[in-house]
């Protein structure tokens, strides 16, 4: 039998999640939201902005439609950076 272990989520206060929600919901073009990424993921402790992301999802901190939103255009540029190499 295989089992796998999912990584902890680094847990934070209810001020930087807050503060991280807002930070998002700010970001009105896929050019700010992946601008926001390149830093998130530069500089935050918290792991990659979509892990964030489905973690707030799994705690249903925010709507299935908004996080829908981030993580199309988060992997859309992923699949266009993959497709150029």
């Amino acid at each position: 039998m295989t089992t796998t272990t999912q990584k902890p989520v680094v847990t934070m206060s209810r001020v930087v999640h807050d503060a991280l929600v807002d930070q998002l919901r700010a970001c009105k073009t896929t050019e700010e939201i992946l601008n926001f990424e390149t830093w998130f993921n530069s500089e935050a402790n918290s792991g990659p902005l979509y892990e964030v992301i489905c973690e707030f999802l799994r705690t249903r901190s925010i709507s299935r439609g908004l996080a829908a939103k981030w993580l199309e255009i988060l992997l859309s540029d992923r699949e266009e950076k993959l497709r150029f190499k």
